[in-house]
């Protein structure tokens, strides 16, 4: 599998995170797991039909397809005859784009798009990744993002903040933060804290090189202990920490 990543436009950078090219191959046919990272996503596929959503959806060729934040793992099959390309949105920008029901109808879930939102196969397969900036250069509805301050604020905090603190630090009430959430990005503001707060600790985990225990790379993290940490890794992945 050959996996490369692209950063946008400057002027699209504050919107998205990158875009993203995936190739299978014939030496390695397999399911390929994504953690989740609180992020909405588009998806065309130049290749053969795909199998993602752990089994439960075929993407079809030349279609394309907005995959919704999650908070579960999520397995797609990768085989010789797969190509994706696709655009990782930053958090709660779905909506500088689109024009879509509140983002918690998406929530794990992988739809396709109408053809007035989809793109261009053919465009695309000219020049791909200045195709996507011209795409969304031409869309953009809105250059405000309503989440930003409090977004920041959890990464900032490495998403240990609580759900109390974040709305009295961003003078809104708790269930207006919920309902802005749910409707941005799909989930509540307590379960992304908890994605970015797992993501710190699975990067720790990764860098360590065995150096560091994973009770104290826990307890840096804000949980109880390693036994709180295990759980949620499993939790987000699937996994035990060993195997990570």
């Amino acid at each position: 599998m050959v996996y490369k990543k692209v950063k946008p436009h400057k002027e699209l950078a504050p919107f998205i995170h990158f875009y993203w090219e995936l190739n299978g191959n014939e030496s390695e046919k397999q399911w390929e797991r994504v953690f989740p990272d609180g992020c909405a996503g588009i998806i065309l596929n130049l290749g053969n039909k795909c199998l993602t959503d752990n089994g439960g959806l075929s993407m079809e060729s030349g279609k394309t397809y907005v995959v919704g934040a999650m908070n579960v793992f999520k397995d797609s099959f990768i085989d010789n005859d797969t190509h994706l390309v696709g655009v990782c949105l930053k958090p709660a920008t779905f909506a500088n784009f689109y024009s879509y029901a509140s983002q918690n109808e998406l929530t794990n879930n992988t739809v396709e798009l109408e053809r007035s939102n989809s793109f261009n196969i053919d465009k695309a397969c000219e020049n791909l990744f200045h195709y996507f900036d011209g795409f969304y250069s031409e869309r953009i509805k809105t250059k405000t993002n309503q989440l930003h301050a409090v977004i920041n604020d959890i990464h900032c905090s490495k998403g240990t903040i609580s759900v109390y603190d974040l709305a009295k630090k961003n003078f809104i009430t708790v269930r207006q933060l919920e309902r802005n959430f749910k409707k941005f990005i799909g989930l509540s503001p307590k379960e992304y804290a908890g994605i970015i707060r797992f993501q710190h600790a699975l990067s720790l985990i990764k860098d360590s090189k065995q150096t560091r225990s994973l009770f104290d790379i826990a307890l840096e993290c804000g949980y109880y202990d390693h036994s709180h940490l295990s759980l949620e890794i499993k939790r987000n992945t699937g996994l035990s920490p060993s195997l990570l």
